[in-house]
């Protein structure tokens, strides 16, 4: 039921401590503040971090190699390490069932790209169809290469979106045109998009088969690349992946006759290794903006129930005449709380909904590396709310509690 005397009375002791309850309202509403903000950035982080994984198959594993750095068996260091065709063969066939997409890799270099009388410096790499998976591309024009154009050593080439503005000045349909690799006439069979945008588009795609004969590429090839098919959970498929890279690292090593301990013979990388890592990461940074965020709103409550002490203090005479009109113990400790948890709820909100708006208004359009529309989930923060007027009302209880157990005699004595 509304008792409207109960209030008055609130807001006269507020009136009465305008100071004192403005500074404790803004340190609990700072409090809130910053907390939201900071999970808004952590999330803003680990959103960031997704955009970037999002570019290419997020299990993607890829093998090269260099050159030793021990000798073994009678074999100087500084040897270089070649892969070729057939230890991409070998691991495809020994690791069928584990493998979801693969593709040998193959680049061209010091090559011109020319069309007409347009010329640009572009990478261009030999892979095999199912390189489009594990870069995650999409086909904004024709098709993809196939295992025709392997099998038959076929001249055609996929461009990029980037490509076709910068080089075919952006020409409506480019496809079945010609354009010259190093004087050589590829035909133009499609035009992809990359998810990681503009800098990953600056390569142009034909048949490693292609690339090997037709640029004196013998079998030799420069990295190969792998997925895995997923486990039943990420740590898992963490863990395969992980042994599955060991497992290559033990096949080439003996291939090519390298110690089992050179260190960079032979190199992989693992996209998986990495998201974990960055999850790890943006957990410990969250864990430290909770900590700050929970230190200041802890500040604030402590605030709280500093200025209730002072204010028990300052109405020990009004308490005192109060008991001595026959008001329980507990009725002045609900007046007592009642003002406590008013000044963390006012408080409290005003943060969540500054915060809040801050991160809505600004966060969609802010532009910083790995970070990418920071937000809160509302229930988080609307808890996190509820929480403090908890913790408001308990800082409030123990001057509420004095003021309650305060001697009416000794209270009118009070000056």
């Amino acid at each position: 039921m509304f008792d409207i005397e109960r209030w008055q009375e609130i807001f006269d002791a507020i009136r009465k401590n305008k100071l004192r309850t403005f500074l404790t309202g803004f340190s609990v509403a700072s409090g809130i503040f910053i907390l939201v903000i900071l999970l808004g950035f952590g999330q803003g982080m680990q959103n960031g971090i997704a955009k970037e994984f999002e570019s290419d198959a997020s299990n993607r594993i890829g093998v090269w190699t260099q050159v030793t750095t021990q000798e073994y068996k009678g074999l100087n260091p500084g040897r270089p390490i070649q892969l070729k065709n057939n230890n991409y063969q070998s691991i495809n066939s020994n690791f069928a069932g584990d493998l979801e997409h693969k593709s040998p890799f193959f680049r061209l270099r010091n090559v011109t790209v020319d069309y007409n009388n347009e010329s640009g410096s572009y990478s261009v790499e030999g892979v095999s169809p199912l390189f489009q998976n594990i870069e995650n591309q999409f086909i904004s024009q024709g098709r993809y290469l196939n295992y025709g154009d392997q099998e038959g050593v076929a001249k055609v080439v996929m461009i990029s979106n980037k490509i076709k503005r910068e080089l075919l000045k952006g020409e409506e349909d480019p496809i079945g045109s010609f354009l010259k690799i190093s004087g050589i006439n590829f035909q133009i069979v499609g035009v992809y998009g990359d998810k990681g945008g503009d800098r990953e588009e600056d390569r142009l795609f034909i048949p490693i088969s292609t690339a090997q004969r037709v640029f004196n590429g013998s079998d030799n090839l420069n990295m190969m690349f792998f997925t895995l098919k997923p486990s039943g959970n990420f740590e898992e498929t963490l863990a395969k992946s992980i042994k599955f890279t060991e497992d290559i690292k033990s096949y080439l090593k003996v291939a090519h006759t390298v110690a089992p301990t050179d260190p960079s013979a032979v190199n992989t990388f693992n996209t998986l290794e990495g998201v974990k890592r960055f999850q790890n990461l943006t957990g410990g940074i969250k864990f430290f903006f909770w900590f700050v965020g929970i230190c200041t709103i802890v500040a604030g409550v402590v605030g709280v129930s500093n200025i209730m002490m002072i204010i028990v203090k300052e109405r020990t005479r009004e308490i005192g005449v109060r008991k001595a009109l026959g008001a329980r113990p507990w009725t002045i400790v609900g007046m007592i709380l009642h003002e406590a948890i008013f000044v963390t709820s006012v408080a409290g909100f005003a943060g969540l909904i500054f915060s809040m708006g801050l991160l809505e208004f600004v966060g969609p359009s802010l532009q910083v590396d790995y970070v990418l529309n920071p937000s809160i989930n509302f229930s988080v923060a609307i808890s996190t709310v509820f929480l403090l007027i908890i913790a408001g009302a308990i800082a409030g209880f123990f001057p509420a509690w004095r003021a309650s157990t305060i001697r009416p005699i000794e209270a009118l004595r009070d000056e």
